[in-house]
């Protein structure tokens, strides 16, 4: 009782100042349409999952009408040190950096520095010449791998809705993906400029356009957007996103002095081993567009406001209404094929057979059913690998951020945050 009892005063004493950025406090769950009785079956669950060692804490915003609902922490910011969670606390959000760097990206295409119809060998010109990897399977058993060239050449719009024939590397599961690994796709000590040239000489995994492949996509829009814009990723992010929308906990990584705000992990897992999450104040040479940046979810809640309030918070504009428009369709293509490893996501797969699809940066819901999760048409979502999640449902006024360091409990927790915040709404 006495890390929650910690929480709750933390919480309080965080809503004055993020109201006074602009995101101001329901004076009750009820006023928004939650109801309280609820909303406390969410807190018992995660105070149960930190009690039976299922993740360290978390933290947890809800917001809705443009009001926060409930900004609540829970359990450890580091367990091992007996610190209690805080809601200022800061996360390495992996993924979550993907829908920061597309809209960067779509920042260049409303000042007509960049189309999504685009090639990007127009910005890369060592990707005109990227060959795909083609396999045939022999009368004998055995595997042959060929190469052919781009049937049409991979665009922009791939890359932010990953169709690009891209993917991650991972060790022995597939020839292109073990390329990676050997290539060193994601050294920390190289620049987009270096990654995206390694990455051009390695073979496609498919036909640019033809599969949903979850790929360092992202991480090759961030090279276009520094050659589109004639600044580092970095520094064009900070001028044109985090500092006019005050996300000033939001970078690569965190400032020296806010080291003792980092989330750790636990140990978990099959081994009881301790994630590799770097720690907030790493600094690397790579400034990765699909994975590198931290923040808290008072910063990610700022960002979805905006989207909320169609591109502006605050008298800061940063992109239009249309552009949120395009951005939260889904893209793929109707014969669009999940690549093969796909089936990981479950629930979260943006494929038909889960009601879902992928928009420009984020996966998209497309229909209320077939997906096993509570949500709307038209909401949005995406997470980190390490465990963060966010979703923003437009047509119930509301918007989720969940913050965690666990990559165990990453999937089973983001199915409970979808029940348990959509039960306690009953509201109009």
């Amino acid at each position: 009782m006495l890390v929650r009892t910690i929480a709750v005063v933390a919480a309080l004493a965080i809503a004055i100042p993020a109201a006074a950025q602009g995101i101001p406090k329901a004076q009750s769950p009820e006023e928004v349409g939650f109801v309280s009785q609820r909303l406390k079956r969410l807190s018992d669950r995660i105070e149960e999952g930190v009690k039976n060692n299922e993740l360290p804490g978390a933290v947890v915003l809800i917001a809705r009408n443009g009001k926060i609902v409930m900004f609540d922490a829970y359990g450890f910011r580091d367990k091992e040190a007996k610190a209690p969670m805080k809601t200022d606390t800061i996360f390495r959000i992996a993924s979550m950096t993907k829908p920061i760097t597309t809209v960067a990206a779509m920042i260049l295409v409303e000042e007509g520095k960049l189309t999504l119809a685009d090639p990007v060998s127009k910005y890369i010109p060592a990707f005109a010449d990227t060959k795909v990897s083609v396999s045939k399977k022999n009368a004998d058993g055995t595997v042959e791998l060929s190469l052919e060239p781009q049937f049409r050449p991979m665009t922009v719009q791939d890359l932010m809705r990953h169709t690009s024939g891209l993917t991650y590397g991972a060790a022995g599961s597939n020839p292109v993906k073990q390329s990676y690994v050997d290539m060193k796709a994601m050294a920390a000590d190289q620049t987009n400029a270096q990654m995206a040239e390694k990455l051009s000489k390695l073979a496609l995994l498919y036909q640019p356009g033809t599969h949903w492949e979850y790929s360092m996509s992202t991480d090759v829009l961030g090279r276009v957007v520094e050659v589109a814009s004639g600044m580092t990723l970095d520094k064009f992010i900070e001028d044109r996103i985090t500092k006019p929308l005050k996300m000033g906990d939001t970078a690569f990584e965190a400032a020296p002095d806010k080291k003792d705000r980092g989330a750790k992990p636990q140990k978990e897992g099959p081994k009881n081993e301790m994630p590799a999450i770097p720690d907030i104040t790493l600094k690397t040479t790579w400034k990765s567009g699909g994975g590198g940046m931290v923040s808290t979810a008072a910063d990610y809640a700022r960002f979805l406001q905006m989207f909320a309030n169609g591109g502006q918070l605050d008298g800061a504009r940063i992109i239009s209404r249309k552009t949120i428009d395009l951005m939260t369709a889904d893209h793929l293509p109707p014969d669009i094929i999940m690549g093969d490893e796909m089936w990981r996501f479950e629930a979260l797969e943006p494929s038909k057979r889960m009601g879902q699809g992928f928009g420009l940066g984020f996966a998209v819901r497309n229909d209320q059913g077939r997906n096993p999760l509570p949500g709307s048409p038209n909401d949005y979502y995406w997470g980190g690998a390490y465990g963060t999640y966010f979703w923003h449902d437009p047509r119930e006024r509301m918007y989720v951020v969940f913050m965690m360091q666990s990559q165990t409990a990453r999937l089973p927790y983001r199915y409970l945050m979808r029940d348990l915040v959509y039960q306690a709404l009953i509201g109009n």
